[in-house]
């Protein structure tokens, strides 16, 4: 499996707007045991670290997110848009770093873990060790 993985969100879209549902179902990527949100300012970032067990799908909900990402073996930018009915799952052991590309932007992370300080690496260094990357 990919450590990193974008999801097609099913949506419904009518002239008054659109709906996006999210059933936790068999089908579900993840088994979620936690959801927050983060908003963030224009052009600056959150996140920049990694997690030794947790998965995370974060799904755009306002502005433009860019998702910078490194495993061991991919390297990769996404960039999300509500527009573009997309999520993004991450597994564990990879970096992440949200880039906050428009004003006002939200973005709903869902988890298959609770919160444990002990699972965070925070420091890039460190995340190269563990995957043994020069």
């Amino acid at each position: 499996m990919s450590k990193i993985k974008t999801i097609k969100l099913r949506s419904y879209k009518k002239k008054s707007g659109k709906l996006i549902p999210i059933s936790f179902d068999k089908k579900f990527p993840i088994n979620v045991k936690r959801i927050f949100y983060i908003f963030g300012k224009k052009n600056e970032y959150r996140g920049d670290h990694a997690h030794k067990k947790c998965k995370q799908l974060f799904i755009p909900i306002s502005g433009n997110i860019s998702l910078i990402l490194k495993s061991k073996d991919q390297n990769r930018k996404i960039n999300l848009s509500p527009k573009k009915n997309i999520g993004v799952l991450v597994s564990n052991l990879v970096w992440c770093r949200l880039k906050f590309l428009t004003k006002n932007s939200i973005v709903l992370v869902l988890c298959d873990r609770k919160y444990e300080f002990k699972d965070y690496i925070e420091k890039y260094a460190e995340f190269k060790k563990i995957l043994k990357i020069k």
